[in-house]
């Protein structure tokens, strides 16, 4: 093995890198269930936007002593006092967010099947769109389960619907939209945990292996190594012999040769 050899093989390639067998196939099967989770999650997060349950469940929660008063900035304003920052719990940021990344979620997903149909999906890359949208959904988690701490007389570690059910909504008909409330989490935890799988295989691809170096691709050696002809199958590749097959337009061309006037002359003289 020249040096040349040696050093290639111990050269580590972070852009052009194989995906392990495993992690490529469940990076593939990941991707319908991604599919499967993000669409629920669109309709939820977009029936939410602007303000489907959240002020409702804010009011309700310090109707019980369970959180902040919704009306703390109208409180300020009217005491002439620094308006309080809203919980992010209770917050439209929260809504907005958790919209918008659902919306990036599903481009990605659409740039990633392309992009793994084309093998161009390198580890990477995938390394890189998993962590950034794996902190995304982190932050949604922590904005839906709480806390909110605004008011001193009523401390919230979580929102009270996740503590204490959905049965204290029922006088006040926001049953329905505190289940909404409940399943955006469930969701998003789930979507959570798929991106988190992403991520763990990404990950284990980009670990230094020097099987993994190669610049091709892992289906390349299994496309080009089919082309290649084996000995046995080169002896019986010969060139054809013996006559020549024999049909009526050959018949034809002698005829007309023996026919022509200038070679009949020089076979005369001859």
């Amino acid at each position: 093995m020249t040096i040349k050899e040696r050093w290639a093989e111990r050269t580590y390639r972070p852009i052009h890198r194989k995906w392990p067998r495993l992690a490529r196939r469940a990076t593939g099967w990941l991707m319908v269930v991604e599919l499967i989770g993000l669409i629920p999650i669109l309709v939820i997060f977009g029936i939410s936007q602007p303000d489907l349950y959240r002020t409702d469940l804010w009011k309700i929660g310090y109707d019980n002593g369970l959180n902040s008063n919704p009306n703390m900035i109208v409180y300020a304003y009217a005491n002439h006092r620094p308006l309080p920052s809203v919980p992010l719990v209770w917050s439209r940021v929260l809504t907005s967010f958790n919209v918008a990344i659902s919306v990036v979620s599903l481009f990605f997903l659409l740039a990633k099947l392309i992009s793994f149909i084309m093998k161009v999906w390198f580890p990477l890359i995938a390394l890189v769109v998993n962590i950034a949208i794996t902190a995304l959904y982190a932050v949604s988690v922590y904005g839906q389960v709480g806390p909110d701490y605004a008011d001193d007389r009523y401390p919230s570690p979580a929102a009270w619907y996740f503590r204490y059910g959905c049965d204290m909504a029922k006088p006040y008909g926001a049953y329905k939209a505190c289940q909404i409330a409940q399943s955006s989490l469930g969701l998003t935890l789930f979507m959570l945990v798929i991106y988190l799988l992403n991520l763990g295989f990404a990950a284990w691809a980009m670990w230094p292996n020097k099987e993994l170096n190669s610049p091709k691709d892992e289906e390349d050696g299994d496309s080009t190594g089919g082309a290649e002809l084996k000995p046995w199958e080169m002896q019986n590749m010969q060139s054809p012999t013996g006559p020549s097959p024999f049909t009526p337009r050959t018949q034809a061309f002698h005829t007309l040769d023996r026919q022509l006037p200038l070679r009949q002359k020089g076979e005369r003289f001859a």
